[in-house]
């Protein structure tokens, strides 16, 4: 990150503690301002958050987030807070079918440099034996068609794209409804076939660093009290269990004042980092202006996506990977927290069972849910049959994502606001990315770069995306899809 004069100073206040109002609030500390962060509860991150489970006595994150190589923002707002090297990183994602045989997806180096992308994960993907071959010619062939990007405006679903293009159900079920359905938190037949597409670029064909997966060493809320030391650094601050009431604009003065259970609050500039919900809810404390019933118009038009998270404490070492897909069942992902956290020194496993894009599984009561994830568990990991549980708790993050049924993007908007001197934030705004910390992270930077520009100064805090390597250098936009 190059190195920025500092501009006259101005204040700013973020409203919203998630990933969207830190990146904002530090890119903008960066450059100058005075920020204040006013956030809701008692810790910072939003969604992707960690507190003590009163039910387990430990400390867990509300789920289980992951970023990728392709996360630019994301990961340039670590690196600016200072939390990059708490970040494991892995290249290959390990499929079990239940009765534990195993499939590897990821890049494989044939050689001193590897193949060029998008033939990197080409050979685990024809070798891995939880596909047919007959399964493996049909994601090669989709895989083809989607080297290109698919048109913006398209209305189809990826289901009817699937079915379009010969898609088998071994591919459907496997590959496409559980990884790409679970990184988009929907099924197939609700997801726009343009953001799909964009995950199978960006994940496994532009290169074979952009589908690198990460996951934090640390607590998510420990990872982020990184954002509230770099304020505190340059000059700003975090308000905590604060909650905004109304919020006046001053024409004479051009400042903003917000009237909050910590007194009232002033400043220049305002940017509003919130969920869709938590944006609607406040529009009707916000001064009356041109634009905010398109606004409101605009949220209502999104949904969420529910996503399940299981932890469970085993008396003994279940399996030695760091995170796994299982197939065919109802629960999706395993993460080893025991090995991605060390710190923890935990004596046997403490293991967390991830459920995208399933409603049901929300619907099941605590000990329904529990029960499920471990009889799972045990038909692709035997040793979890004689384990002894220690401990189990349910987490239900019913407000994920957003999900992005084809035409959402008409109800995406830019950092614009109806008002002056105030931006939007979140992961729902035109970002070009689904719902996502990546998206969030670019919003917070795309509000910076508003904020600047309304200041008349000219700055740069959005990161480029990753360049496409290898063959897909030379692929042109257009796609015929």
């Amino acid at each position: 990150m190059s190195a920025v004069q500092p501009v006259e100073e101005k204040t700013a206040i973020i409203v919203g503690g998630g990933v969207a109002g830190m990146s904002a609030a530090c890119a903008l500390a960066e450059a100058g301002l005075r920020v204040k962060l006013v956030e809701r509860r008692g810790y910072l991150g939003g969604r992707a958050s960690s507190y003590r489970h009163p039910g387990v006595d430990e400390v867990i994150d509300n789920c289980q987030h992951v970023l990728f190589g392709c996360c630019t923002n994301l990961i340039g707002f670590y690196r600016r807070i200072g939390v990059a090297e708490r970040i494991h990183w892995t290249s290959t994602m390990t499929m079990i079918e239940p009765g534990g045989r195993r499939s590897i997806l990821g890049p494989l180096r044939l050689g001193p440099l590897g193949l060029p992308a998008p033939l990197h994960a080409l050979p685990r993907l024809m070798t891995a034996k939880a596909f047919t071959r007959e399964d493996k010619i049909a994601l090669a062939q989709a895989f083809r068609k989607l080297m290109r990007p698919v048109a913006a405006d398209s209305t189809e679903t990826l289901g009817a794209w699937l079915k379009r293009n010969g898609q088998t159900q071994g591919a459907i079920e496997r590959f496409w409804r559980l990884v790409i359905a679970s990184a988009l938190n929907a099924d197939v037949e609700a997801i726009a076939l343009p953001y799909a597409a964009k995950v199978i670029r960006e994940l496994f064909l532009n290169s074979p660093g952009a589908g690198s997966m990460g996951m934090s060493t640390v607590p998510l809320s420990e990872l982020y009290a990184g954002a509230e030391k770099y304020l505190h650094e340059h000059g700003g601050e975090v308000v905590f269990n604060t909650r905004v009431d109304t919020a006046a604009w001053d024409e004479e003065t051009s400042q903003w004042t917000l009237m909050t259970q910590a007194g009232a609050l002033t400043a220049d500039y305002l940017v509003l980092a919130l969920p869709f919900e938590a944006t609607a809810k406040l529009l009707p404390m916000m001064p009356p202006a041109d634009g905010v019933e398109t606004l409101a118009g605009q949220l209502e038009r999104h949904e969420h996506g529910p996503i399940c998270s299981v932890h469970l404490w085993f008396d003994r070492e279940i399996t030695q990977l760091d995170h796994a897909v299982l197939l065919d069942r109802e629960i999706h992902w395993m993460y080893n927290k025991s090995r991605l956290q060390p710190w923890r020194k935990t004596k046997g496993s403490y293991l967390e069972l991830v459920v995208s894009a399933s409603r049901k599984f929300a619907a099941l009561s605590r000990e329904e849910a529990i029960d499920l994830a471990v009889r799972d568990l045990k038909e692709f990991f035997p040793v979890a049959a004689a384990a002894k549980l220690e401990k189990a708790a349910l987490v239900k993050e019913v407000r994920a994502t957003f999900t992005v049924p084809p035409g959402i993007d008409e109800a995406r908007p830019g950092p614009e606001s109806p008002w002056p001197n105030c931006v939007l934030a979140g992961d729902w705004i035109r970002t070009g990315w689904p719902s996502t910390m990546e998206s969030a992270a670019r919003s917070g930077h795309l509000a910076a770069e508003a904020v600047c520009a309304a200041m008349g100064e000219r700055r740069k805090f959005l990161v480029a995306d990753l360049r496409p390597r290898g063959l897909m250098r030379f692929l042109k936009a257009a796609n015929p899809s």
